[in-house]
């Protein structure tokens, strides 16, 4: 099968950042399906990885990097009960084996879901990673329940980027919550404003921002975007007692004792988790996907794919994480093949 990877880890702009090769199509353990790749989409993870998988030296097997993806099931695992073969499925995969930058991936039925039939595979392919990173932030994380937060404030911090834009969403449409959404530019507002965001703040000078909108403190944070430089903010923005969700690894260490007056509480969110170690409640991922499916297909919420790449070939990918590497990228960027 033909497939996009790297060989070693080097600037986007360099020639063999990204390699085409062939390789041998992948045989479906017990619970995997086999899912022919029709669209993906790119997320911070995939450049993140690309910069780091192969710094010291070059691999000896070419790296596949993708995870989001929907797709047609081609091969079924002997024991997987929840798909046939010949069903349109989405998902984000597993963070520990071959992505989906290929035509072909295998996946654990665990964590997939049905593609929204309203849907296009390009629509589709935008949603799995941040759905599941949001959905889990909020109802797990946080605790949020839903129809609640009526008079409390949550401040979104990255909320143009792909999970902020998802995250908005499930705010506005299961929650009754004022949702403050961070975006420093016109589109990036509009952006906001589009997915449901009652008030936009400019990340930027955070705290002075807050304040002239008329908030001092808000009772809960997620933080999307960079948690080293918004970290100082976050401890004076938090209410006591209040809490913090974040997606984003530190650079450097961040001081927990700016939280310790307030008994403010820190969760840290990574949606490979389940899958990397195989927790007993790995299959709620395909519950939340199916529900995602129906609040899709409910028109209750919408796509965040923004912009479509064509093509399985190391160009298309080049481009596309040159964007997302800009920080400038507003939704989902995906890659049709």
């Amino acid at each position: 099968m033909k497939a996009v990877g790297i060989k070693k880890s080097l600037p986007i702009n360099h020639s063999e950042s990204f390699i085409e090769f062939n390789t041998t199509e992948p045989k479906p353990g017990s619970s995997d399906l086999l899912v022919r790749i029709k669209a993906i989409s790119v997320n911070p993870v995939d450049y993140k990885v690309r910069q780091q998988a192969a710094i010291d030296k070059e691999l000896d097997e070419p790296k596949i990097l993708g995870w989001d993806a929907a797709g047609i099931v081609e091969q079924v695992g002997n024991q997987v009960t929840k798909f046939k073969q010949g069903e349109k499925v989405y998902y984000s995969g597993e963070i520990d084996r071959p992505g989906s930058n290929a035509e072909f991936q295998l996946v654990n039925e665990n964590i997939v879901g049905h593609k929204p039939k309203n849907l296009s595979f390009a629509e589709a392919a935008a949603m799995p990673l941040t759905s599941l990173t949001a959905w889990e932030c909020i109802f797990e994380r946080l605790k949020i329940e839903e129809n609640s937060g009526e008079n409390q404030n949550i401040l979104v911090i990255g909320g143009a980027g792909g999970v902020g834009s998802i995250g908005t969403q499930l705010l506005k449409k299961l929650t009754r919550f004022n949702v403050i959404a961070t975006a420093s530019r016109n589109e990036t507002e509009e952006w906001c404003r589009n997915m449901g965001a009652d008030v936009i703040v400019n990340h930027k000078n955070l705290q002075d921002e807050m304040k002239s909108k008329g908030y001092e403190e808000v009772d809960y944070i997620l933080n999307f975007s960079d948690t080293d430089l918004h970290w100082d903010s976050m401890a004076e923005l938090i209410k006591p007692q209040g809490n913090i969700c974040s997606i984003v690894e530190t650079k450097n260490p961040v001081d927990l004792n700016k939280l310790k007056n307030k008994s403010a509480s820190f969760h840290w969110e990574l949606m490979f988790t389940r899958a990397k170690y195989q927790t007993p409640d790995m299959h709620k991922q395909h519950e939340i996907l199916e529900r995602i499916s129906e609040l899709l297909e409910e028109e209750i919420i919408q796509t965040t794919h923004y912009r479509t790449f064509i093509g399985l070939m190391p160009e298309t990918f080049k481009e596309v994480h040159s964007l997302q590497e800009s920080g400038k990228s507003i939704g989902k960027n995906v890659i049709l093949f």
